[in-house]
């Protein structure tokens, strides 16, 4: 019989899942595709084209470096679900968090631009006279 304080142990990983990799992917994305909605003069295009090439360079080489880590897996990290990874502990530098509240605090600063960006430029569109 388990004591009436028992909490089973936890698992702790210090690798994020591929699902936070993908959404971070696609907020990028949203952010360049809403980014464009500013466009408009040659020089404002120019800088949008610096900006996006600079925003795939973000998304290219942690991709690149999944593909390679993918075509190499370890046997002391099984292929879990995100439900699983959410529910484990994640280490991080000073401590360990959870690993829903770790998704959420490295995706929130991205989608919070991408989808500001997203309602300025339709304000801008629904202003523009």
């Amino acid at each position: 019989m388990r004591p009436k304080n028992y909490r089973p142990e936890r698992r702790r990983s210090d690798q994020l899942h591929s699902g936070v990799y993908l959404a971070l992917a696609l907020l990028a994305l949203w952010y360049v595709f809403a980014a464009w909605s500013f466009g408009g003069d040659a020089y404002t295009d120019y800088l949008l084209v610096v900006a996006s090439g600079l925003i795939a360079i973000t998304v290219a080489i942690p991709a690149a470096l999944w593909r390679i880590w993918r075509s190499h897996p370890h046997e002391d990290l099984p292929d879990r679900s995100f439900r699983a990874w959410a529910q484990s502990e994640f280490r991080i530098w000073q401590d360990h968090v959870s690993g829903r509240n770790a998704a959420i605090e490295i995706l929130l600063p991205v989608a919070a631009v991408a989808f500001g960006l997203s309602l300025l430029s339709v304000i801008l569109h629904l202003t523009r006279h």
